[in-house]
């Protein structure tokens, strides 16, 4: 087909959702990868009639070790290779680390950091051998900052994530495939509604800091076709990251975890 197919997890809601409806827009066709399959069929069949592209759930569960798999099983069959990765699947577990089950992390892990390294090495050999491709990684502004105590491996996940990216960028750059980490801040979905945090957070949060899901994408979106390998959207989210990078390893941490009692749960 002459159109290009991008692939979105975490499509069902929030920036995977408006990454699906910008591509859409673009004219990409979808495939469209969560848990939630109904979801999922009712955003294909938006995109489909909105739109006069192609789209397809691919439901998947990538905290299972095989769900990635299951992904690229469900692109073979349709008999197209990605051309647009975008690796957006991922959620927040709250709670001290050794207060949470291993199985938990285990999981945690798995969607964060193997799922999306495994859907990016199945897919680039194509990408580069046609010299085209675009790998859009939504890390997060915790990635560039110091951890914190509480949701103890996120900022960790989101950290290898961004230098994931950064390699994985300066190695595709001669072959014309764009690799960038999309690094948001506060953005309204789901996020604090699944993991039980929305009350908390949204107390201790202005609302200037906050991002609709549509402007993070278009800023993630931009980033790719230009090849930047990080993109930090918002002039608060910009002006954050680039005090954490002036600030001293001793102080920053010390910011951190008083500032992060504002939004960790007991």
């Amino acid at each position: 087909m002459a159109r290009k197919l991008a692939l979105v997890t975490g499509a069902s809601a929030g920036i995977g959702a408006a990454f699906a409806r910008l591509l859409a827009a673009r004219g990409f066709d979808l495939a469209l990868s969560a848990r939630r399959a109904e979801r999922l069929e009712q955003l294909a069949q938006e995109l489909r009639s909105g739109h006069g592209v192609e789209a397809f759930a691919a439901p998947a569960d990538l905290a299972r070790p095989d769900g990635a798999r299951q992904v690229l099983d469900r692109l073979a069959r349709a008999g197209r290779p990605a051309d647009v990765l975008i690796n957006n699947a991922g959620y927040g577990l709250a709670g001290a680390y050794a207060a949470t089950g291993w199985a938990e992390q285990q999981a945690f892990l798995q969607v964060m950091v193997i799922a999306p390294c495994e859907l990016a090495h199945a897919v680039l050999p194509g990408m580069l051998a046609q010299r085209y491709g675009r790998i859009v990684n939504v890390a997060s502004l915790a990635g560039l900052a110091p951890g914190a105590a509480g949701h103890t491996l996120y900022g960790a996940a989101k950290s290898l994530l961004i230098r994931f990216s950064q390699s994985l960028h300066l190695e595709a750059k001669p072959f014309g495939v764009h690799v960038s980490a999309l690094c948001p801040g506060f953005t309204y979905s789901e996020f604090h509604d699944a993991n039980g945090t929305r009350a908390r957070v949204s107390a201790a949060t202005p609302k200037w800091a906050w991002m609709d899901a549509e402007t993070v994408v278009a800023a993630g979106w931009r980033a790719a076709e230009a090849n930047r390998a990080v993109a930090v959207p918002g002039l608060a989210n910009k002006a954050a990251a680039a005090l954490v990078r002036l600030t001293p390893d001793r102080l920053a941490l010390a910011i951190m975890d008083s500032q992060g009692r504002r939004f960790r749960q007991t």
